[in-house]
């Protein structure tokens, strides 16, 4: 899944950026609140890592902007700053949760997943329908029962379409859910991994839209060999 890192210092940004990645997470990073407050209205993230302390804008005025305007996507602040009133402040302005710095990276992949379940509906690790399931923390699907493994991209672009249950996603809208900015995406980038994911799951699992894009489905199916 695709995740927007907001952070100034050089060192933690490349820190959370490769353990994000090794995680699977594709990982757009900025380091001021201008180029974070341009590309979370242009991206389209499972969850945003903010920062306060930014140049140019601070973090606050950012996630003010992007709640404004409507935006939903989860937020998660990491900061310094430890007072009641900062807390406090951002959790009304709309960040979803807050994490002090520093902090251990199982927690904060902990929060992530969290604040993306609640935005999904779910108060547990699951999401889905009858017929297919993603497990949010073990990275795995079932169906029927059954657990298989997914590949990082994989796991993005099921929770992308179980996200929507029953609509159609475009191949644009399934490679912003995937890749980051500066990976290289073949023309038939989406349609190799759906190949691949059907082959694990069950020729029914994700269904092709001619001319619109794919779907998962609702119905009953099972794992294939």
């Amino acid at each position: 899944m695709r995740v927007l890192l907001v952070e100034d210092d050089e060192m933690i940004g490349h820190s959370l950026r490769e353990a994000l990645s090794a995680q699977g997470w594709s990982v757009d990073w900025v380091k001021d609140g201008l180029l974070a407050q341009s590309a979370w209205a242009d991206g389209d993230y499972a969850c945003v890592l903010l920062d306060l302390g930014l140049p140019k804008r601070d973090g606050v005025e950012v996630l003010r902007h992007a709640r404004s305007r409507g935006d939903a996507t989860p937020v998660l602040v990491l900061t310094a700053r430890d007072g009641l009133d900062d807390r406090v402040e951002n959790l009304d302005l709309g960040a979803d949760d807050y994490l002090l710095k520093p902090y251990e990276m199982r927690e904060l992949l902990a929060r992530m997943r969290a604040v993306i379940r609640r935005r999904d509906g779910s108060a547990h690790s699951l999401i889905g329908n009858a017929a297919v399931q993603l497990d949010l923390t073990t990275r795995e699907v079932l169906v029927q029962g059954e657990r298989a493994q997914l590949s990082a991209r994989e796991f993005a672009l099921l929770h992308a379409l179980l996200e929507r249950p029953g609509a159609i996603l475009s191949r644009e809208q399934l490679e912003n859910r995937i890749y980051g900015w500066g990976e290289e995406v073949s023309s038939n980038a989406v349609d190799v991994l759906i190949h691949g994911m059907r082959r694990k799951l069950g020729p029914d699992t994700i269904r092709n839209v001619r001319g619109l894009g794919w779907r998962v489905t609702g119905g009953t199916m099972g794992v294939a060999s």
